[in-house]
């Protein structure tokens, strides 16, 4: 026995104190999101864009977590979580860590952002700016564009208080002096049109370079007068409201789950508001009135220095056509066996193909895709779409393998969060081309990303499987990395072929040998896995486990974690977002080490290995949280050949653990610590990744 199998933990494994709250952690990865706006070693460009991903982020937290908070602390839950915090004490701490969040975005916006984008030729104009020349074309741009879309709304009692949609730019009026019928409500709201562009390009006849811009809420701002003739406008204030944006869609109720679903998307505009938004000079009695309306309180009141709606300057970036101030271009490799002019089911048939996104190619997915329509000897297509974007060469290819006769079927998960719409109408689209569409399992959400190709041969049917961790998305494709495998492994194809039918038929579906899928197997065969390697441990056997994910929260798989650690084993994860577990607590994390990567891509592949040296390998599209492993259909597979094995564990294991440059460890009070790199031993992960796989590296 080992000396760390003897020890008696100074906290039981199940305390509440060694776990993280979800939210908590949420928020914290958003600092890291966006400290990489303050990075100077980040192009410039590219620091916005971390600043506007870092307020999407803050969107959805309040549109989905929050307001999942706020339900929970109004129906009187005590705790619902194994960090045991109050639903009232954790919205009190969010509240207090968002204002910190809030107020640093616009520190950097203003005080870094803006002075060093205009030193490099690229200014947002404040309306104090304008010379006579540039006020007067936003004055015509405002009649032009702008003023016939605007339906200014007095507040009186035969004009309530307007539906004011989630998330939209709105602006408070206030006036003097009678109008046409002789009102003096004094108070109009304006809501911006949906329509209009947030950030104008002005013309170079009136602006001083190439890359001069206006946002609309200064062009609105600066001339809402017009809207009110004859009447004294004394202020106008931008506020910006964030409703719950959770659909509810009783699954076991409804007879059809895509027209409830259509049914329901209008009201995800008009949800309970969670957080108010204001500009910073708004007055108290304003703000105060606004917040009685939507039924908010102090705590829920953000008074911003800016525009309340600084995620739309995402558009920047691709309006100022400058590659000097963003990342130098990349091109994706494609592996040497998959070369223009090969058979991709000759090398199926010999080898496994791992690609490794966004590193390597999409498009040899894609080409696997294309043969449902093209190949004449396929007969069949399966696949899971999850998301897939509104327009997708992948259901393209879907919607002629089809129309070409081919047995298509597709399991389209329509809860996909923010994507209902767009899946809706794939639904749709892929059963009037004579596609089979099956909406999943009731009660389940289908998280997998599987492909199955039935091909005819030599007088028999040989199939072909494509497993990933991403989604058939091409433009996540390019911006995620992720892991993909095809394969003709029998035994896996046969495994697919299974989780099909289980999907779209009744009936119990008999083992599988080398798939393991949620919500039946996957999580007993990660919980068996880990404690593998402590009884190791406790033997006095070498023992590891390594995994990178998204999100690390199940309580199962954490206190597992800690047992193994009580055991000795040393544990290494590459976490990029939440995470539950607490590292680095004597006698019972000791062992565990948890990074996070946040870098040009975003880190999504999920990698789970087992053994000192890499024994069991997987790769899968559940991250170790409750949802993934117990409430939703998920695929983890085995990468089965030993060469392979090597390559998911050097590139989603061995690099990452070593990076230094875009890496944060978490600490035990749940901070995070950037590394720091030394004078000679600098090592980014995604850099180095870049330079071997893609086109100018290797393409192993």
């Amino acid at each position: 026995m080992n000396a760390a199998s003897d020890r008696k933990p100074a906290i039981e494994p199940g305390d509440a104190n060694l776990y993280f709250n979800r939210e908590f952690s949420l928020m914290e990865f958003n600092r890291r999101v966006l400290a990489m706006a303050a990075d100077e070693s980040v192009p410039l460009l590219e620091r916005l864009r971390f600043l506007t991903i870092s307020c999407s982020n803050m969107d959805e937290f309040f549109e989905i977590r929050v307001s999942g908070v706020k339900q929970q602390a109004a129906a009187g839950v005590e705790v619902s979580g194994p960090d045991e915090v109050r639903p009232l004490d954790m919205l009190a701490r969010i509240h207090e860590t968002s204002r910190g969040i809030v107020a640093e975005q616009y520190r950097v916006f203003n005080d870094v952002l803006i002075p060093k984008l205009a030193d490099s030729g690229i200014r947002i104009l404040r309306r104090t700016e304008w010379t006579e020349e540039q006020a007067a074309w936003a004055a015509d741009y405002f009649r032009r564009e702008v003023q016939p879309l605007l339906t200014p709304i007095g507040l009186d009692p035969s004009h309530p208080f307007p539906n004011v949609l989630n998330k939209i730019l709105n602006f408070v009026v206030l006036m003097e002096g009678p109008d046409a019928f002789s009102r003096d409500s004094g108070i109009s709201i304006v809501q911006a049109p949906r329509l209009l562009p947030r950030v104008i390009r002005m013309p170079r006849e009136v602006s001083a370079g190439a890359f001069d811009f206006v946002l609309l809420s200064a062009v609105i701002h600066h001339n809402i007068g017009e809207l009110f003739p004859r009447m004294n406008v004394k202020g106008a204030y931008q506020f910006r409201v964030t409703r719950n944006s959770d659909l509810f869609v009783d699954e076991e109720e409804v007879e059809d789950l895509a027209e409830a679903l259509r049914f329901e998307l209008p009201r995800r505009h008009y949800g309970a508001a969670v957080r108010l938004e204001v500009a910073e000079n708004c007055p108290p009695e304003i703000a105060n009135m606004l917040l009685d309306h939507f039924h908010l309180g102090q705590e829920d009141l953000y008074q911003v220095n800016g525009p309340v709606n600084l995620n739309r300057l995402m558009k920047l970036h691709e309006l100022a056509d400058r590659p000097d101030l963003k990342y130098p271009p990349f091109q994706p490799g494609v592996p040497k066996e998959l070369a223009a002019g090969t058979d991709m089911f000759d090398v199926l048939r010999q080898r496994d193909v791992l690609l490794h996104h966004p590193y390597q190619s999409f498009g040899p997915v894609l080409d696997f895709i294309r043969k449902a329509a093209n190949d004449p000897n396929v007969v069949a297509i399966m696949g899971t779409l999850y998301r897939t974007g509104v327009v997708s060469e992948v259901t393209e290819a879907l919607f002629d393998a089809a129309r070409a006769g081919k047995e298509v079927t597709a399991c389209v998960e329509l809860r996909a969060r923010f994507d209902e719409a767009a899946n809706i109408d794939l639904a749709t689209r892929l059963q009037n081309a004579g596609a089979q569409v099956v909406y999943g399992v009731v009660g389940y959400k289908t998280h997998s990303k599987i492909m199955l190709l039935i091909r005819r041969e030599d007088g028999r049917l040989k199939r072909y499987v494509h497993l990933g961790t991403g989604n058939y998305h091409t433009g996540t494709a390019r911006g995620y990395t992720d892991i993909s495998l095809l394969t003709a492994n029998e035994e896996i194809c046969t495994d697919i072929h299974k989780l099909f039918r289980e999907l779209t038929s009744p009936g119990e579906t008999p083992g599988m040998k080398q798939i393991y899928h949620s919500p039946f197997t996957l999580n007993d065969m990660v919980i068996r896995r880990i404690n593998e390697q402590a009884e190791l441990a406790r033997a006095g056997k070498p023992s590891r486990i390594r995994a990178k994910m998204n999100s690390l929260s199940d309580p199962g798989v954490i206190k597992a974690l800690y047992l193994a650690s009580i055991a000795g084993v040393p544990i290494d994860l590459v976490i990029r977002g939440v995470c539950c577990l607490r590292p680095g607590v004597p006698g019972v994390s000791e062992m565990i080490r948890v990074r996070s990567i946040i870098g040009r891509f975003l880190e999504h592949s999920r990698v789970y290995s087992f053994g000192p040296n890499d024994e069991f390998v997987y790769a899968a599209s559940a991250d170790w949280m409750q949802r993934n492993l117990h409430r939703r259909v998920e695929t983890c597979f085995p990468i089965l050949d030993p060469a392979l094995r090597a390559r998911v564990v050097e590139e989603c294991l061995d690099i990452p653990l070593a990076d230094n440059v875009q890496a944060w460890l978490l600490q035990p009070d749940g901070t995070w610590e950037r590394c720091i790199p030394g004078d000679s031993d600098r090592l980014a992960a995604q850099e180095t990744l870049a330079a071997r796989l893609g086109s100018t590296g290797g393409a192993a």
